[in-house]
């Protein structure tokens, strides 16, 4: 929805040289939809792209995003991953059509970083990505072979050359100087100094990662020590086969170098810490790098080293530090852990800490600590992803992920990662025999999944084994599961008989004091009475209940569903203004929990309430930006809330006209994320010259010189951009306002500045 703006994937660090290569890569990605940075691991090619996209962002309306696939070790992942970055959450359909639909006419540059060990499903992706307006910046030790594609080789560093530029001006220097003195306060170059690290510099081959890593020993070591280190070991290792390049060589040998520098403890941890995927916190690196040869309190010790010689990378993520590796040094330490026989235990440990971190998660979900713990959810995608992919890889360990999948469903749900999480049973199914302890959980999970994708007939199934296995067991709770999916089963197919499935497993939970448990079938119970019934008494008493058992326990998403819920029976057979206020309270909680799949239906409730009110031109923007709420998700209005939906888009329709109707409908889709939140709560949608209109900052400054008669090349000339950069900007206003021609923008833009005085 609208722009996604440029935000750096890591903490920033000075970026050296690479003025050639930068201005390469822009006048590439002019011509080329599909530009791919090729070179060896530590040559500086995720550096560059970061650089790219930080410097582009103003020439990309609809936002520049960075996508890391270290993570993955499925390229299948590859589409969910995507969506996740776009803040997308597709529940219904697969994301990648999603993906694929939402970047369909986006002008938007996606970084794709790290590609080789997914070519095959990065080059798929590439190549449908760039049959739209999207452009894409890949990363990869080698090409995508993706017609089209242009590729470009990332070199090293500059080298010094003798009788050539001052030092200060060679790259490779200015580097390690730079990284010299963020370890070593007050370092400078000088004549003392200077050979040394030019010396340095040629043993390294001016790849950046070895400078970097040996700037970071200028701690302990002088330059002319580490100089004279190098000097003794590379281009080592000897045993790397002659065919292996000498850059490739030269870096193995400084990773070689850098673990031997390191303490006993750094090298237990550096190893053991490559078993996380993405990043980690303090905690889970105590929880899984503590053992035998590295004793707990010595993990933050450890850390501490990692940090200064520039093997761990430090994040702060809303007052929580975590730590990442670079791939090429994550790689070095798992191939430590294989050598030494220790991947596999170190992978157990790993998803043994995946599953205490996603039970204690599911446990406390319907409580105050929600939105910490969602964001810590959010944090560990990628490790969870990992310990998944490890424990289906065994049928042995698939237990792991029927208790996993089962867990958080809510999350799963909201956040996009249904399908995910439901392709994950039906393997850990696939792997499991039917007395497996933890099947019923898995298929009771898949189920509820299933129902969501609207793929009832699947659910159907799951839920018949579920029964089958739990006849005679006397598991109260678990049969309650069952029926509520075949509440919410039955009340997508409107069948009456959601009601009273609906209010038995209510019964049961209530009886058992599940809270959580009973909210979504007092959810459905409620809605269904009240609005196909036409019960509103009976409907608002279980909907009040729902809500008053949120804010007893503090929790926050159940809570917008209860008011969603509250406001969906009032705008249809109540109270509109209490509708309003209600809808308005659960957008608020819902901006709380973050983006998710609530937010289309309560904007399209907010359009309804708008209609009834007479806010005909209101309305019609809210179903607009509701619309592409609706299309990130991956769902539609028509199936989802089809009654009163189709009825108050009518009324509206109607009331405007078609021609006013599509002009209000397209200010709404033209909005961002952000200010459609704004605009659906009644306050500015974000731009401060055109509030209402849904133009960015620097269209409306484009507009207003489109007025003024200017011409593309002027446009450019009078804001330093190009005129490709001019005409795009020029057609988005085109876009948004539903307009032919520039004489239209230049009527219109005259006529808003009169009325705005």
């Amino acid at each position: 929805m609208g722009a996604v703006p440029w935000v750096s994937p890591r903490a920033a660090t000075s970026y050296v040289g690479r003025e050639r290569e930068a201005a390469q890569i822009s006048t590439a990605l002019e011509s080329a939809r599909l530009v791919t940075l090729t070179g060896p691991g530590g040559v500086g090619k995720t550096r560059l792209a970061e650089a790219i996209g930080a410097e582009s962002s103003t020439e990309y309306p609809d936002g520049v995003v960075f996508i890391g696939l270290a993570e993955l070790s499925d390229g299948d992942q590859l589409p969910y991953l995507v969506s996740t970055a776009l803040g997308m959450h597709p529940t219904s359909a697969t994301p990648l059509q999603v993906v694929l639909e939402h970047l369909s006419h986006k002008r938007i540059l996606l970084i794709l970083d790290n590609c080789e060990h997914v070519v095959d499903a990065a080059a798929a992706f590439a190549s449908a990505v760039i049959c739209g307006e999207a452009r894409v910046l890949a990363t990869s030790r080698q090409s995508l072979a993706v017609p089209r594609e242009q590729v470009i080789r990332v070199p090293p560093l500059s080298l010094p050359a003798d009788g050539g530029a001052a030092l200060s001006d060679v790259d490779a220097v200015r580097l390690f100087a730079e990284r010299a003195a963020t370890a070593l306060p007050g370092f400078e170059l000088t004549e003392d100094n200077s050979d040394a690290v030019v010396a340095i510099c040629r043993h390294l081959d001016g790849l950046p990662l070895a400078i970097e890593l040996a700037a970071a020993q200028m701690r302990t070591l002088s330059a002319q020590q580490i100089a004279e280190r190098l000097a003794g070991q590379l281009p080592l290792p000897r045993a790397a086969p002659r065919t292996v390049p000498q850059r490739q060589r030269t870096l193995g040998a400084t990773l070689d170098w850098s673990f031997t520098l390191c303490s006993r403890t750094e090298r237990e941890l550096w190893a053991r810490a490559s078993i996380f995927a993405g990043s980690f916190d303090i905690e889970a690196a105590e929880l899984v790098c503590a053992g035998p040869e590295l004793p707990l309190e010595q993990v933050v010790v450890g850390v501490d080293g990692l940090i200064d010689k520039s093997v761990l990378v430090r994040e702060d993520h809303d007052g929580v530090v975590r730590y990442r590796m670079l791939e090429t040094i994550r790689q070095y330490g798992r191939s430590l852990l294989d050598m030494a026989g220790e991947l596999d235990a170190a992978a157990r440990r790993h998803s043994e800490w995946v599953d205490r971190f996603t039970a204690d998660a599911d446990a406390n979900w319907a409580g105050p600590e929600q939105l910490s713990w969602i964001g810590r959810l959010n944090l560990e995608q990628a490790n969870i992803r990992a310990a998944v992919d490890w424990s289906l890889a065994d049928p042995a360990e698939a237990g792991a992920v029927l208790r996993l999948g089962s867990r958080l469903d809510e999350y799963w749900i909201y956040f996009g990662h249904s399908r995910e999480c439901r392709t994950w049973l039906d393997r850990a199914l696939e792997l499991t025999t039917e007395d497996h302890p933890d099947r019923v959980r898995g298929l009771t999970g898949c189920a509820l999944q299933a129902v969501w994708h609207l793929d009832l007939e699947r659910a159907a199934v799951c839920l018949d084994q579920a029964d089958r296995l739990l006849a005679g067991r006397g598991e109260a709770l678990t049969d309650a599961f069952v029926t509520y999916v075949r509440a919410l089963a039955a009340q997508i197919r409107t069948d009456p008989r959601a009601v009273e499935l609906a209010a038995a497993a209510a019964a049961v939970f209530r009886a058992h004091g599940q809270v959580r448990r009973e909210l979504h079938p007092l959810w459905i119970y409620g809605v269904t009475i009240g609005y196909r019934r036409s019960d509103v008494v009976a409907g608002r008493r279980a909907l009040h209940r729902m809500l008053a058992l949120c804010e007893e326990c503090g929790e926050t998403r159940y809570r917008a569903m209860a008011q969603f819920g509250l406001a969906y029976l009032e705008v249809e057979r109540g109270d509109v203004a209490a509708a309003a206020d209600l809808a308005e309270e659960a957008l608020r909680n819902l901006a709380e929990v973050g983006r998710g799949s609530g937010t289309a239906y309560v904007m399209d409730a907010l359009a309804w309430i708008a209609d009834r009110q007479k806010r005909h031109e209101r309305a019609a923007t809210l179903f607009g930006a509701a619309h592409t709420v609706w299309r990130d998700i991956g769902s539609r209005p028509e199936i989802a809330v089809s009654g009163p939906h189709l009825s108050h888009v009518a009324s509206t329709r109607a009331a405007l006209g078609a021609t006013g109707y599509e002009r209000a409908h397209a200010v709404g889709r033209s909005f961002t994320y952000d200010e459609a939140m704004n605009f659906a709560l009644g306050e500015s949608a974000g731009t401060a010259q055109a509030p209402h209109i849904g133009l960015t900052r620097r269209e409306w400054e484009i507009a207003a010189l489109v007025a003024e008669g200017l011409s593309n090349q002027r446009i450019a000339d009078r804001l330093f951009i190009s005129p490709r950069t001019a005409a795009t900007h020029v057609q988005n206003i085109l876009v948004k306002l539903g307009f032919r021609n520039r004489t239209q923008v230049a009527t219109w833009f005259t006529s808003m500045k009169i009325s705005s005085g």
